[in-house]
């Protein structure tokens, strides 16, 4: 199972590190506040939000192949059902 440390840098920026055995993957994304608007989740923790988008992934694609960089914006572009899925996680 892979451990996901979620770590707040700034306004919407997040550092995430992955560890699964001896590999470790760091990445950063952003969370832009539309999608939090268009998504319902202002009463959401950000912290909660980028940690639910990060399981989202790993059930579909090593840490390895996650991109090193990027805004969870991004995420529907490769996996359409991303919104859908991150209201029903945090809506549980």
């Amino acid at each position: 199972m892979t451990e996901i440390d979620v770590n707040g840098m700034g306004t919407n920026e997040f550092g995430v590190q992955l560890r699964e055995g001896d590999t470790t993957t760091s990445h950063r994304v952003t969370v832009p506040g539309d999608l939090i608007a268009d998504l319902q989740l202002g009463d959401i923790d950000q912290s909660a939000i980028v940690q639910e988008s990060f399981a989202f992934l790993l059930e579909r694609e090593p840490a390895t192949s996650i991109l090193r960089q990027f805004s969870l914006r991004d995420i529907s572009r490769y996996f359409p059902e991303y919104p859908d899925e991150l209201q029903r996680r945090l809506r549980r």
